[in-house]
């Protein structure tokens, strides 16, 4: 199946995504004061409204009407946890020792990359936009399983905020579906366009756990 070619090319780096210091601190601790909140900004502010809009793209040029209808509603979730997240933040930050987030944050570079990522991917072709959209999918969900098999950490409400729940895993198993769906009826070149997207939206959710630890260092080196 496609996925099983995807995993392949995706696993090695959800391994390094998954091992980064922004996700492995947020499930020990050790994670700098001040970076959870940049996180909090980038995250609900830029990056997941635009992947929610880029979902409701994919649903647009979908073909079969059942991923039109699965794809809406994973977009309606997407835009719908940005706030809840927000919301969730402002409540719980303060328990945490973490600086309030601003109401209107400067987007960083990266992010802006990410998301115009996103919007082109989603231009052009469904099995383009498909393979661009599916490693945040895929990618949160073992992110968040990681996070919630731990307990202790001084993040534990975030973290227990951020869970989707058993709903997400049961959607994203249903995104496989339909990408392994969509894969059989790809001609050789579409397919090969998917894996290259896959690729490529992999590599920006190594590069969005980045930019927060780049922004702790600049703020480190400011304050020194």
């Amino acid at each position: 199946m496609l996925r099983d070619d995807l995993w392949e090319l995706g696993e090695p780096v959800l391994r390094k995504v998954n091992d980064h210091p922004f996700w492995s601190g947020l499930r020990d601790g050790s994670l700098p004061d001040g970076v959870l909140t940049y996180f909090v900004e980038q995250d609900t502010g830029y990056l997941l409204p635009t992947f929610g809009r880029a979902l409701n793209r994919c649903a647009a040029i979908a073909v079969a009407d059942q991923h039109a209808e699965l794809l809406t509603l994973c977009a309606g979730a997407t835009l719908a946890s940005a706030g809840r997240l927000r919301a969730a933040f402002d409540e719980l930050g303060p328990k945490m020792d973490q600086p309030a987030r601003a109401s209107e944050p400067p987007v960083d570079p990266a992010v802006q990359a990410h998301c115009a990522f996103f919007t082109a991917t989603t231009a052009t072709s469904l099995p383009a936009a498909i393979g661009g959209v599916l490693p945040m999918v895929w990618f949160n969900l073992h992110l968040s399983n990681a996070m919630t098999a731990t307990t202790g950490s001084r993040y534990q409400p975030w973290i227990d905020a951020y869970d989707s729940g058993s709903g997400f895993e049961q959607a994203v198993e249903q995104v496989l579906v339909m990408v392994d769906e969509i894969g059989a009826d790809c001609t050789p070149a579409e397919r090969d366009r998917l894996i290259t997207q896959f690729t490529l939206g992999a590599r920006h959710e190594l590069a969005f756990a980045e930019l927060v630890v780049r922004r702790d260092n600049w703020a480190v080196r400011q304050s020194s």
